[in-house]
């Protein structure tokens, strides 16, 4: 008798089952069945109405050219739509006019027109700003000779680049090693992230003209995902991703709308990690002519496409899932906003980052880590020494490596870096270990700047005002850009222009930086007038600087 009740407790359970999958498919076809019928009506001599979009059956859904641009923070009303990014492209371009819908819908439009469509050309421009300062004398001084001892790889030229060895740790050459036919440049087979690595040397991660950092960039945005992985460590996630030329990029989701500022509430420590700071950082970095920032671009990434169907991750894998709003969602696994309620989703499958560059396998070059000496003591009371310590400056300077050579100089130079940001993260910074303490600080890791652009963090400029030293390249090039010929702002808002998810700042960010560069000079300046001009400003020029024509 039990066995007889749960054989038809069984078939019960199947007849529910077969009825809830016959409903679903009729709910699914209903829709197809009527619009049909509908246009075949016989007898009816009224026009056929107006073909209206069809609505998305509720599965997993296919690529679309949209982007979510999903907020998280605390603040109740935040949760913005995708209409965001149009709302910093009014704020950066002086907004639209006042009639309203019908006269903007197809503005509107040609805004969410993906990254594969044509983009309209800039409007002309009487001069451009850019090209004009990289023709200044300032931003073309060379750089000492370069010795053997001063370039991260010698790499044989007449060896042509194997697919194959960028596989493993360390290049090969190999017996039976393919050379090119003649007439053909060696070094031109190489992938635009190889041409990259080959080209750091003591002094810069690349040189002011070099083809392959936008060839580079291009790639970031066009070069087929072959697998995804994430990053270990880090409080927040990170994609690695690998590309069809064996290329590898850091990849940072959105999290927040341009137009946002980080909640006042926040510590700098749970501040989240901004996809577009990363990209305006490199811009920067380069304006300011430091070369310190890998290179960093923008892309639209399809997570259905490009990164749940070729990630061997399982435990990404695993935390994939459709919203009640049909979207594609994922959170990783991370230290903060890793979680359901933190969701990275797309609308429905499609979602904004930041792509950088990855730097030479540690294998290959190895790269030493630093405590920042002005490192903030990350917790919720308590204090570094730096900031109860007037006089903490001297004591660094006694301490190597910054008791020799150029480290201090170069601690300036991220100083001015990060307050331009309003970047309070910088904990630690890494250098090359071949070129041992004389060579620079590689600007690593940058998503928390540009959080606040209606706040000015001027504990950020500690080390400047308690050191008085600078760089008299870095001096000169800040007070050029403080000219309005020459506007940092401006500079800026026509660099990130070329980026594929442009706009990248909202506008008073922009402004912003404008503001912070005058209190920069207005520190350096009060620096000069307390402990003279000479011994503040540095000297690191070989010749005078109104005669330097050469370049690199």
């Amino acid at each position: 008798m039990k066995m007889l009740l749960v054989r038809k407790f069984r078939v019960l359970i199947l007849m529910v089952f077969l009825v809830a999958c016959t409903m679903h498919i009729m709910i699914d076809l209903l829709p197809r069945l009527e619009r049909r019928g509908t246009e075949s009506r016989p007898g009816c001599s009224c026009p056929p109405p107006a073909a209206a979009p069809p609505r998305a059956a509720p599965r997993w859904p296919s690529k679309h050219t949209l982007r979510i641009l999903q907020d998280f923070s605390a603040e109740p009303g935040s949760n913005l739509s995708s209409q965001s990014r149009e709302a910093a492209e009014r704020a950066a371009g002086g907004g639209g006019g006042a009639g309203g819908g019908g006269g903007t819908a197809a503005a509107r439009t040609r805004r969410l027109i993906g990254p594969g469509a044509p983009r309209p050309p800039p409007p002309a421009a009487a001069a451009a700003p850019l090209a004009a300062l990289f023709q200044h004398p300032l931003y073309r001084a060379a750089l000492p000779p370069l010795a053997d001892g001063d370039l991260l790889f010698n790499v044989n030229s007449d060896i042509r680049f194997n697919p194959r060895a960028a596989e493993h740790t360390e290049w090969q050459n190999e017996d039976n090693e393919e050379f090119l036919p003649t007439g053909e440049t060696s070094i031109d087979s190489y992938p635009n992230w190889l041409k990259f690595h080959i080209g750091i040397n003591r002094y810069e991660l690349y040189s002011r003209h070099n083809p392959a950092i936008e060839a580079l960039l291009q790639d970031l945005v066009s070069q087929k995902i072959t697998s995804v992985a994430m990053k270990s460590g880090g409080t927040q996630l990170k994609l690695i991703m690998t590309f069809q030329n064996y290329g590898q990029a850091l990849f940072k989701p959105m999290k927040q709308t341009r137009e946002q500022e980080t909640p006042p509430d926040f510590f700098y420590f749970s501040d989240y990690e901004r996809h577009n700071a990363e990209i305006a950082a490199f811009h920067l970095d380069r304006i300011l002519d430091f070369r310190r920032v890998p290179p960093v671009a923008g892309r639209l990434v399809n997570m259905t496409r490009e990164i749940r169907d070729v990630t061997r991750d399982k435990k990404l894998w695993r935390t994939f899932f459709i919203s009640p709003a049909n979207n594609i969602c994922f959170y990783g696994e991370c230290s903060y906003y890793c979680s359901t309620e933190h969701a990275l989703c797309g609308k429905p499958d499609q979602i904004e980052g930041s792509l950088a560059a990855f730097l030479p396998d540690l294998s290959l070059a190895k790269r030493k880590t630093w405590r920042n000496p002005w490192r903030r003591s990350y917790h919720k009371r308590k204090k570094a020494e730096w900031e109860v310590d007037p006089d903490y400056c001297e004591e660094v300077k006694q301490t190597p490596p910054y008791d020799s050579g150029t480290r201090i100089l170069d601690i300036m130079d991220m100083t001015v870096f990060d307050f331009l940001m309003g970047n309070m993260d910088r904990h630690h910074y890494e250098t090359f270990e071949k070129f041992g303490n004389d060579t620079f600080i590689i600007h690593l890791d940058n998503g928390r700047g540009f959080g606040k652009y209606s706040h000015d963090e001027l504990s950020i400029l500690v080390p400047l005002n308690q050191c008085c030293r600078i760089r008299k390249s870095t001096y000169l090039r800040l007070q050029l850009l403080a000219k309005e010929e020459y506007k940092l702002s401006l500079l800026m808002k026509e660099s990130l222009l070329k980026d594929k998810i442009a706009p990248i700042l909202y506008q008073p960010h922009l402004e912003a930086m404008d503001r912070r560069l005058r209190i920069v000079l207005k520190a350096v300046s009060d620096c000069i007038e307390k402990d003279g001009y000479d011994t503040v400003v540095e000297n690191d020029f070989n010749t005078d600087v109104n005669t330097v024509t050469t370049e690199r």
